[in-house]
């Protein structure tokens, strides 16, 4: 590809610049040129201002997450686990882009034992690649668990990672942003431990980040498009492969804690309705971004909420990207 053409180069971050830059306008062309052909959004009846979102073009997602497969492919030498990794993200795009051009919604077990599958194809990719060890942050332990346990825990992990992120696309720019701050703060604290080394994945990184960026170009309030599940599943689920490949995978906690609030404690709720019949978070409006934009005294605006949430993920991700450093 155009990435061994370019590492002859005394600087082989070359190869890095141009696929971020591809990767960005690639997404804003695509967007441009695509976007009145994208499906119609229906509104959200229950969520916080969901009806001024009705007849937004939907499904972005497919066009920045296929200008990110296809800078990847161009300028970052593919191994066979890369190639898988993006097949995968691939997957979850387009089941995420079927949903969002069906005229009926696809319901929760459908989506969610889809996510399993892709959850599982992860972990056996990884486990595949990199064996059963990983290391424990803030010490120098790496420990080792048996296969079928890391397995099931990588399968939570994905698909904790798919959903939240999901239940976070509900305020302009409010996910992507949040998904930049987590991917740059694993590119912050790549070699902060001697257990952690990215390697060539920190190519993918940027690429993936630059496809955002030229998505929110557009997301941006107000915007005039979405992501839909096309965008918001395939974030969750390439953090969730970036917090593998971190061999710190216990890091996605906090990195990607402000997503994993503010989406799970809507499944937590649903969990404990469905399961134990029982809703102790009753006065708690879900995702909580919709809580804070209407259950509060002062109600926080959109900006707000986006702003606010980023503050918080950022400063977390600073204070243990500095407890990392050794």
């Amino acid at each position: 590809m155009i990435y061994f053409l370019l590492k002859e180069y005394p600087n082989v971050m070359m190869a890095c610049g141009f696929g971020a830059v591809a990767a960005y306008f690639l997404t804003i062309f695509g967007l441009k040129i695509g976007k009145d052909k994208l499906p119609a959004d229906e509104g959200r009846e229950f969520a916080v201002d969901g009806k001024l979102s009705k007849g937004k073009p939907r499904g972005a997602g497919i066009d920045f997450i296929m200008s990110f497969i296809i800078s990847t492919l161009l300028f970052c030498p593919i191994t066979l686990e890369i190639g898988a990794y993006l097949t995968l993200v691939f997957i979850e795009m387009m089941t995420g882009f079927l949903d969002d051009a069906s005229d009926k919604p696809w319901g929760r077990w459908k989506k969610g034992i889809l996510d399993l599958v892709v959850a599982g194809l992860v972990a056996f990719v990884y486990l595949f690649y990199n064996g059963n060890s990983f290391a424990i942050g803030f010490t120098d332990k790496v420990v080792s668990i048996p296969y079928w346990l890391f397995a099931l825990l990588i399968v939570g992990m994905v698909w904790l990672s798919i959903n939240v992120t999901n239940c976070a696309d509900g305020i302009d720019g409010l996910s992507g942003t949040l998904t930049l701050i987590t991917l740059l703060s694993f590119l912050m604290a790549d070699g902060a431990n001697e257990h952690m080394d990215l390697g060539v994945f920190r190519y993918v990184i940027v690429f993936f980040m630059a496809s955002v960026l030229g998505y929110l170009w557009f997301n941006a309030a107000p915007s005039i498009l979405m992501m839909g599940d096309a965008g918001s599943r395939s974030m969750g689920i390439f953090i969730a492969i970036i917090s593998l490949k971190s061999n710190m995978p216990l890091l996605f906690i906090p990195f990607a804690g402000v997503l994993i609030v503010d989406g799970g404690i809507g499944l937590l709720k649903v969990s404990l309705i469905k399961v134990f019949k029982i809703n102790p978070l009753k006065n708690i409006r879900t995702p909580l971004h919709d809580h804070v934009r209407k259950q509060i005294k002062v109600t926080w605006s959109n900006s707000q909420c986006v702003m606010r949430f980023a503050i918080i993920q950022s400063i977390t991700s600073i204070i243990v990207t500095y407890l990392l450093l050794k």
